[in-house]
C-alpha cells in the first residue's frame, strides 16, 4: 500500500531541511519560494483527472495572485476556453434539434 501524503507543515520543513538551508522558514518571501519551488518540481501525470484538476487549480491560483498584464491575460483565457464551450454546447445542440425534427 502507499504512504498518506504528507501535511503542508511536514513537506515544508523537509524542503527547508533539504534545499532550502540557510533560509528562515519563518520568512513569508521564503515560504512563497518554497511553495513555488514544489510545484516545479511536482511531476505529477497531466493526462489523468486527478493531475487536470491539479493543472486548473494550480492556473486558478496563480491568477488570484496576479495583478496588471497576468491578470487581464488570465482573464482573457477564461473568456476564450468558456466562448469556446458554449460555440460547442451550441453546434451540439443545433445538430441533435435538426436531427430530431428530420
Amino acid at each position: 500500500m502507499g504512504t498518506m501524503p504528507d501535511d503542508e507543515a511536514t513537506r515544508r520543513r523537509r524542503l527547508f531541511d533539504d534545499e532550502l538551508v540557510g533560509l528562515d522558514p519563518d520568512d513569508p518571501e521564503a515560504q512563497e519560494f518554497a511553495d513555488h519551488l514544489n510545484r516545479m518540481q511536482r511531476a505529477d501525470p497531466a493526462f489523468t483527472v486527478e493531475g487536470s484538476l491539479r493543472g486548473v487549480a494550480d492556473f486558478a491560483e496563480g491568477s488570484t495572485r496576479a495583478s496588471g498584464l497576468r491578470w487581464w491575460t488570465a482573464v482573457l483565457i477564461i473568456l476564450l476556453l468558456l466562448l469556446g464551450v458554449v460555440v460547442g454546447a451550441w453546434d451540439q445542440l443545433s445538430a441533435f434539434v435538426t436531427h430530431l425534427a428530420g
